[in-house]
């Protein structure tokens, strides 16, 4: 069992999906703002995508989502493949085989419909691979048959030495051995006859000799397995060469070859050394303690045995381990050492049992399903035959108790609804109280701000400039030692620092921009005075803002970004940050990034900052939807949804 799930994933032909990422994410995001809703933001959305791919699976998602819903608004079928196609690399990475075939289908379907042979290829070998991970063996030639199929049909040869060797393998798994055989010399065939390029083709001739193996041939196999090493060699292939070497040591083992088999099997040993591969470390020990006591060394195979146990138990190796215990055992029995023989073979036995009771259970539940459902078809036999002797009284009586159970049914249903309206009635009238309340506190707060700012600027800044008119005056008509002058020059400066101060307050709690001119080119002013501080640099962009929103919403959204930034300044320690706006149709996006020193944004740790608080109940109050992700030492991203006709 061991060998054939080396033989699928070592030798099973890789699978290239091309995906070329030329653009960094600003670029990308940049483009994505400046994108009409045509094709090509849908190449930028997939790309986007891509991107996240490797590092951040939701947003990878997200953009999925969104280019899949253009691409079907738009009918575009490349971009519809392409949206399943990504998304069954996601969930094929997250273990979800079953969702990853289901996208697999889909994308085969729409690959078939863009009468692309490339595309249909590819999908036909990503169903083949999920179903052989499945060891669904039948399925898996299946798609095998199907990628030789179209393969011949388009006489595309640069694919055919791959398509036969795929076929070679899943014969292999059916232990159809001559028909491995076949297709693996036909590989073999295009790769020297019509030199088309194989980079695996020292896979292909140990896939054939294993098949030769199978088929009792051993000297056809020691033959092509010395060409497979030869070629890994060339290829430097050390793991492929280092694996093969196992093979050949456990085929010679067979043959009786006992000093060859030493000599392949520290062969093996020191590639998996260089590799660094514990698991192939430990069994290449095994075969060189195996070869070691048939040539008679029972002091270098106890060594060695010991050594591979060492490791199989620390990595918890469970078919190194069954088969080490059987080489020490058979050490001990030569050198009459009765105590370790009796220790491993009950360590050998112990191996055994837990391997039979997985199988036994495995076994057990299937046949305990198997009963379940043969004793409910009984049962459900033996109840129509009693259905059938009973008399019409008692159908009365069980179509009355019937009756009377509906009656029953229905009337605690009717009350049980009564109770679930009220309960909602009540809670939607404690909503509405709640945001009767929010709403009047917001108010409350805005007006404030803005009688504040306008007693500010009307009020102690007329004050401020009518003293500096009146010092101003007085300056002409006095006499004053120049030191004195000094002192006076100083205290207007004073002044006008203190109105230029007043005046910056003022515009921050009620900005003249946002009343005038509305939220884009409020918030356009707003990074501009920030970045003119040289605290941060902010970064801007918008999108659909042309039509301004309501002039409540455009003052809860503007204290929004301006507390997000302001936590960026006081608390992220960060040089730059970007700010976006994108509006579709009545859905608002606003996000706010900066590349500070991030935070721990796990439930329950993300509410401990007043600033955040508020933000969050002003997004709450616009029924929008907020989202943080941050990470201590990888910056800050806030995303917030509005639905804009709520």
């Amino acid at each position: 069992m061991l060998k054939g799930i080396i033989i699928l994933i070592l030798f099973l032909p890789p699978v290239v999906v091309q995906a070329q990422q030329t653009n960094k994410r600003d670029s990308l995001l940049h483009l994505l703002v400046h994108a009409k809703e045509d094709t090509s933001k849908v190449h930028t959305l997939l790309r986007l995508a891509k991107y996240y791919e490797a590092n951040n699976q939701d947003s990878a998602l997200y953009y999925l989502e969104k280019s899949k819903d253009l691409s079907a608004l738009l009918q575009f079928v490349w971009g519809l493949f392409s949206y399943y196609q990504q998304k069954s690399i996601v969930s094929f990475t997250k273990g979800d085989y079953g969702r990853a075939m289901d996208e697999n289908n889909r994308a085969l379907i729409l690959a078939r419909q863009l009468k692309d042979s490339s595309l249909v290829i590819m999908m036909l070998n990503h169903i083949g691979i999920v179903y052989g991970l499945q060891q669904n063996y039948k399925e898996q030639l299946d798609y095998a048959l199907q990628v030789k199929n179209v393969v011949e049909a388009i006489n595309d040869s640069s694919r055919l030495s791959g398509a036969y060797h795929n076929l070679a393998n899943c014969y292999n798994n059916l232990t159809q051995y001559r028909k491995a055989v076949d297709y693996a010399l036909l590989s073999i065939r295009i790769y020297t006859e019509y030199k088309k390029r194989n980079d695996y083709i020292n896979r292909v001739y140990a896939t054939l000799a294993q098949n030769y193996e199978g088929l009792q041939m051993p000297d056809s196999a020691l033959y092509y397995y010395d060409k497979a090493i030869h070629e890994s060699v060339r290829l430097s292939d050390k793991y492929a060469e280092a694996s093969i070497y196992g093979f050949i040591s456990d085929l010679y083992a067979n043959l009786g070859r006992f000093s060859e088999m030493l000599k392949v099997s520290e062969k093996s040993l020191a590639l998996a050394r260089v590799l660094q591969s514990r698991e192939m470390e430990a069994n290449a020990l095994r075969s060189v303690a195996d070869a070691n006591f048939f040539n008679g060394n029972n002091v270098i195979a106890r060594k060695d045995i010991n050594e591979a146990l060492e490791i199989a138990i620390q990595d918890t190796l469970v078919e190194v381990l069954l088969n080490s215990y059987g080489v020490l055992a058979s050490i001990a029995a030569r050198d009459a050492d009765y105590t370790t023989f009796v220790r491993a073979n009950k360590k050998t036995d112990s191996i055994h049992e837990v391997l039979l009771n997985n199988q036994l259970i495995k076994s057990t539940a299937e046949l305990e399903k198997k009963y379940e459902t043969e004793k409910k078809d009984d049962q459900l036999k033996l109840q129509q035959a009693q259905l059938q002797r009973k008399s019409i009284l008692n159908y009365i009586l069980i179509g009355s108790a019937i009756i009377s159970l509906l009656i029953s049914l229905l009337a605690y249903r009717t009350y049980k609804q009564k109770q679930r309206l009220q309960q909602q009635r009540i809670s939607e009238l404690e909503k509405d109280k709640l945001l009767v309340a929010v709403d009047s506190m917001l108010k409350g707060q805005e007006e404030e701000r803005s009688r504040l700012a306008k007693d500010l600027h009307d009020g102690l800044g007329g004050l401020l400039s009518g003293v500096k008119f009146s010092l101003i005056n007085m300056k002409d008509n006095l006499i004053i030692t120049p030191e004195n002058m000094i002192v006076f020059e100083r205290s207007l400066d004073m002044i006008d620092t203190s109105i230029r101060e007043l005046r910056r307050v003022a515009h921050n709690m009620m900005p003249e921009m946002l009343t005038k001119f509305g939220l884009d080119e409020a918030l356009k002013e707003y990074c501009n005075s920030i970045n003119t501080t040289k605290l941060l640099t902010v970064k801007y962009q918008s999108l659909g803002m042309e039509t301004r929103l309501e002039t409540s919403i455009e003052i809860i959204i503007y204290r929004i970004v301006q507390e997000l930034l302001n936590n960026t300044m006081k608390h992220a320690t960060a040089t730059e940050a970007f700010v976006q706006l994108i509006r579709e149709d009545n859905r608002l996006n606003v996000v706010v990034e900066d590349n500070g020193k991030g935070f721990d944004a796990s439930p329950g740790r993300t509410n401990r900052g007043a600033g955040l608080i508020n933000v969050r109940s002003r997004v709450d109050y616009l029924k929008g939807q907020l989202a943080i992700h941050a990470e201590p030492g990888k910056g800050t991203l806030v995303n917030i949804e509005f639905n804009l006709s709520i």
